[in-house]
């Protein structure tokens, strides 16, 4: 069963941000949020639990430089991305 995926208008504005830096990276950003809508155990975005009280922050990976840290709410089939950036950057 897919995912829905919800914007905030905080991360529209970081991710925004991100692809004006980083426009050749503009395919393989929608390219990762289609795998993560639709699979998000999908091994090429090595997905990874990031160390939060909640327990629902994780990280997908863009390529090696470049992940989006996201809440993963797995019992309402929702994902809520929080922050795109370097992978030092999103922690």
């Amino acid at each position: 069963m897919p995912f829905a995926l919800f914007f905030t208008e905080q991360y529209n504005h970081r991710a925004a941000k991100f692809l004006k830096q980083h426009p050749a990276l503009r395919s393989t950003y929608l390219k990762t949020l289609q795998l993560l809508a639709a699979n998000p155990a999908q091994p090429s975005l090595r997905l990874q639990s990031l160390p939060d009280k909640s327990g629902r922050l994780h990280s997908v990976s863009i390529n090696l430089s470049y992940r989006i840290t996201l809440e993963l709410l797995i019992q309402d089939q929702q994902i809520i991305p929080v922050n795109v950036g370097d992978h030092d950057a999103v922690d």
